[in-house]
């Protein structure tokens, strides 16, 4: 969906995208990678408003935190 700004699903192009976000109460679409919210990777959802299938991405200088983070190595 975000490559081709379609949805692989039902074909529509008719799509929502949520920026991930950090709030102030600390809570929203991130995953933390260090001790800090400053560290967090954001997630950002893309929604089929057609017929409701989402994807979730993180941008890609973000991988990099996730791959040092989760990595089985």
């Amino acid at each position: 969906m975000k490559a081709t700004g379609k949805c692989p699903k039902c074909g529509s192009t008719d799509l929502i995208i949520i920026p991930g976000k950090i709030t102030p109460a600390g809570s929203g679409r991130y995953v933390m990678t260090g001790n800090t919210t400053l560290s967090a990777a954001l997630l950002h959802r893309y929604v089929c408003a057609s017929c409701g299938y989402t994807e979730e991405y993180f941008d890609k200088e973000d991988i990099e935190k996730l791959k040092h983070k989760f990595s089985n190595k």
